[in-house]
């Protein structure tokens, strides 16, 4: 058996298939720009702290100074102070 539809049915359900496409385009573009978990090194945020810590580890600040004006945990002043390191014996 064969269903008739009429052209209004049909431009209908276009418009409601549209719709349906461009919700699935936002969530889509949502997937494209987030960003992935875990810890994003070397980004903007990233070498802004590390540029304070590095001028503020060599005017003699504590670390406990450093992450608290930084509002990081001292493990992540750590962290930098181990990059800190790495650097300067490169630079030797």
């Amino acid at each position: 058996m064969e269903n008739s539809v009429t052209l209004e049915q049909a431009l209908n359900r276009i418009e409601e298939l549209e719709k349906e496409n461009a919700e699935l385009r936002k969530e889509l573009e949502y997937y494209r720009n987030r960003k992935m978990s875990g810890r994003q090194k070397h980004n903007a945020k990233w070498m802004a702290i590390y540029n304070d810590f590095v001028a503020c580890y060599e005017s003699g600040m504590t670390m406990v100074e450093i992450a608290k004006r930084n509002n990081v945990s001292e493990r992540t002043i750590y962290r930098y102070k181990a990059y800190y390191d790495e650097m300067k014996k490169t630079e030797e």
